[in-house]
């Protein structure tokens, strides 16, 4: 395959996670503005972890877009490399306190609650399957 159709691909996957990103974000935030959530259990913790996540994940995208337009700068590889890095390492944090909400949510919410886990899963999973198309070996040896 050739550079720029992984490039291409790469792309693809990161929207697809920055989707996912955009509705956990919504999601979560939504919860401090109704009463019965507003100081909800792991919410606030979730949030100092779900805001660098978010930057890392929209610093990968854009530097695999400028990839993509025909960039070539080896920095440009890095920050991509280590964003998608970065993201992953909030990623388990952020799971760590949904799940905090989830367990300390009245019932009500609950189900509203298990849904951002999985738009968490699906952003999770866009951005394993943008990795698996950024230089592959790069992202193994420095994990």
């Amino acid at each position: 395959m050739r550079q720029n159709e992984l490039w291409r691909l790469a792309v693809t996957e990161m929207n697809y996670s920055l989707y996912g990103e955009q509705m956990v974000c919504s999601m979560s935030t939504q919860l401090f503005h109704i009463p019965e959530t507003s100081d909800l259990m792991g919410n606030a913790e979730m949030h100092r972890h779900l805001v660098p996540a978010s930057y890392h994940r929209v610093t990968a995208a854009g530097s695999a877009q400028r990839l993509l337009n025909g960039e070539r700068a080896p920095s440009i590889v890095e920050t991509l490399i280590a964003c998608i890095q970065n993201a992953e390492l909030r990623d388990r944090n952020v799971r760590v306190g949904l799940y905090t909400m989830r367990d300390a949510a009245p019932p009500t919410y609950k189900p509203f609650i298990e849904n951002i886990i999985r738009w968490q899963d699906y952003t999770e999973l866009h951005l394993q399957n943008a990795k698996q198309f950024v230089a592959p070996s790069s992202l193994q040896r420095q994990i």
